[in-house]
């Protein structure tokens, strides 16, 4: 009887396999996919681990029965319970290094249970988390004041970004550096070209951020409308100019997930006309 062999540190022997696991959901594994197209397989220029189960006695057949990505955060991206168990058990081994948790839901879900014990309580835990994605032209009309952010804008872009990571993930990002690292890393979003936003008067009033870009698959985060301007359609044109920039300027899907309990949002993302593919979970340490 064939049996699943424990979690093995992935390397460059096995990129076909793994690229065949991100080719059949290339929405849900972007994340992932844009670190390993960019960097390769190598843990050092990766900036963490990627580990595998295959059936015992046949890697020489390349094909891989799990996979998940652990370093800043733990994405596991295919996998039953068992190689759910041979993760955490891989994981267990060293201190926690990752700030939270995140993909899809089953796997989530599934390595939470086997890792809760030792590593919980989490801060926070969000199991129902839509997956959407859109490959055609908005439905609604993009804001043409929706931009690229310049380089030199980033000190009245940041106060924006700062405000959204502290309502989305309850925790200010400045903490422990004195924002120096927060700083660096959405400089380095500008400078990609991968910052949005509409400025009046000199402020922010929406803003977005493409995170996670594969060579098919955009990821759209950080959206974020000023207080004064909620209500006002700016997040549904705002978000439809950075797809629109996503599906026709760079030939890529567009995609998102969004807390499942944020009825406001999913209805301004189906208006704009993202379908759901799948369903996210999120585990915040």
């Amino acid at each position: 009887m064939l049996r699943l062999a424990g979690a093995r540190l992935l390397d460059e022997r096995d990129g076909q396999a793994v690229r065949a696991v991100l080719t059949a959901d290339p929405v849900a594994s972007c994340m992932v996919a844009a670190r390993i197209e960019t960097a390769g397989l190598d843990p050092w220029r990766l900036g963490g681990e990627l580990w595998g189960c295959d059936i015992r006695g046949l890697r020489p057949a390349g094909r891989l029965e799990a996979l998940c990505f652990a370093g800043p955060n733990l994405i596991p991206l295919r996998g039953k319970r068992s190689a759910l168990r041979a993760f955490a058990d891989r994981a267990l081994r060293r201190r926690r290094m990752c700030s939270s948790m995140v993909g899809p839901a089953e796997q989530v879900m599934g390595l939470w249970a086997e890792l809760e014990a030792e590593w919980g309580p989490a801060r926070e835990v969000r199991a129902d988390q839509p997956l959407m994605s859109i490959s055609s032209a908005p439905l609604v009309p993009p804001d043409p004041l929706v931009r690229p952010v310049r380089p030199d804008e980033l000190d009245r872009y940041l106060p924006a970004a700062v405000r959204m990571f502290i309502e989305e993930v309850g925790i200010d990002p400045r903490l422990g550096d004195g924002g120096a690292g927060y700083r660096s890393r959405v400089a380095e979003l500008i400078a990609a070209g991968r910052a949005f936003a509409r400025f009046e008067g000199g402020d922010v009033v929406f803003k977005a951020e493409i995170g996670a870009m594969s060579s098919k698959v955009g990821q759209i985060q950080g959206v974020w409308v000023h207080p004064d301007r909620r209500g006002h359609g700016l997040g549904a044109s705002g978000t439809a100019a950075v797809a629109q920039r996503l599906v026709s300027g760079m030939g890529r899907t567009a995609s998102l997930y969004v807390n499942g309990y944020n009825a406001p949002a999913r209805a301004v993302y189906d208006r704009i006309g993202f379908a759901q593919v799948g369903q996210y979970a999120t585990v915040l340490f």
